[in-house]
């Protein structure tokens, strides 16, 4: 796993050489940290969690280890105000993450498994959370960003498809690694539903747009028409996107279209069941992720069409249920039954059990291969505009 560690070091590391200098003291958006807070936070987190509370290994600079601990989800109306002088040099900072590389590489192999697989998946989690804080930064400031090759999709039109009653696994099973809100793994029983074979695009929010929905954060409007701001810069809006919205915007075309959107175990049925009864690891079955079943692991930095994946669909022929997009569903984060936080990281999720966030399912373009197995679940605010968050609709 140390080799696993180094590849994904490489990674990040590629991230912040893609900004220009001076851009790492910015506030890409109001809610979260400046720039610089990340440079720290990922060697901050593996050595508070591996060397200094699992291994009991003395602070070299305990001010960096409190300073760059833990990053912030402030309510709305409460953000941060700190300016760039609050935060110490890039120099600094890079010194402090040399030292946290070489301890946490002389030691690495002697931590218990889960909590070096725990390093592994914070990580990944705070690329993909890096990358919509990049999206959010003019194009001269990521001078390293590349723009993705088009794709081009074929043609379709809004279709639902039935999903027969049956049961639906949710959890990690036992001795697998998985975080905290992962357990205990239960099963469902889910009544016969229909659900949106696509991802609702961006033509045809749009529609609800001109009838008088929100409009999305990652759209924009100029003269007579509609773009949408890539990481690259604004391109013509892509009809056959999936549509990045919040919960409340995916909430609010639901019920405009008399539909809602799924459960957590509507979702489980249609992207991992079988019309046998079975269940799978993934929704096109048993084989790793890889190019060509969706669009995720870092490949591409912004959506694809809804039908350019189609080695991708689950057995039910629903589409993209994994990559392109989170998928936000109807239910409140909480835990499972027995639940138990982890004991070097107390509060990764039961900080968020306060009935303001929603769990999403699937991944985004830019999540890890890691984080896609059926389990895990990712969460987020009601409001909060900037991930990549998509939806699809049910019926029934």
């Amino acid at each position: 796993m140390l080799a696993e560690l180094n590849q994904l070091r490489a990674n990040t590391d590629a991230l912040f050489a893609a900004l220009r200098p001076e851009a790492i003291y910015a506030r890409a958006i109001p809610e979260r940290h400046r720039l610089i807070f990340y440079l720290g936070h990922l060697e901050a987190f593996d050595w508070n969690t591996i060397c200094r509370r699992t291994l009991g290994m003395e602070s070299f600079h305990p001010s960096f280890d409190t300073l760059f601990e833990a990053g912030i989800d402030p309510p709305e109306g409460q953000l941060p105000a700190d300016g760039p002088e609050a935060w110490p040099r890039v120099e600094e900072v890079l010194d402090y993450n040399g030292r946290v590389r070489r301890e946490v590489d002389r030691v690495f192999d002697t931590a218990p498994r889960e909590v070096a697989v725990c390093a592994l998946e914070h990580r990944l989690m705070h690329a993909e959370t890096f990358a919509y804080l990049l999206h959010n930064l003019d194009a001269e400031d990521k001078p390293g960003i590349c723009p993705d090759t088009p794709i081009e999709g074929a043609p379709w039109q809004p279709e639902f498809i039935s999903i027969p009653g049956g049961t639906a696994t949710l959890g990690q099973a036992p001795g697998e690694f998985g975080w905290d809100n992962e357990f205990e793994r239960h099963t469902a029983r889910v009544p016969e539903f229909s659900i949106g074979r696509y991802k609702v695009t961006n033509g045809e929010y749009l529609r609800f747009v001109e009838d008088g929905g929100e409009v999305p954060y990652y759209w924009t409007r100029q003269g007579s028409g509609w773009f949408y701001r890539g990481m690259r810069g604004l391109i013509p809006l892509p009809s056959d996107w999936p549509v990045y919205v919040t919960h409340e915007q995916a909430e609010a075309y639901a019920r405009y279209h008399g539909a809602t959107l799924p459960t957590e175990a509507q979702f489980h049925r249609a992207a991992f069941g079988t019309p046998s009864g079975g269940e799978r690891s993934y929704p096109w079955g048993e084989g790793e992720p890889a190019a060509g079943r969706g669009n995720f692991d870092f490949h591409r930095w912004d959506p694809v069409p809804v039908t350019a994946t189609p080695e991708g669909d689950s057995a039910f022929g629903v589409a993209q249920m994994v990559g392109n997009g989170w998928e936000w569903t109807s239910t409140v984060f909480g835990p499972f039954d027995g639940f138990r936080t982890f004991s070097f990281y107390p509060g990764y999720s039961k900080n968020f059990f306060d009935g303001e966030h929603f769990v999403l399912k699937g991944g985004s373009p830019r999540t890890g291969a890691r984080l896609l197995r059926r389990s895990f679940r990712n969460w987020f605010r009601r409001r909060y505009p900037y991930m990549y968050a998509t939806f699809r609709l049910v019926r029934g």
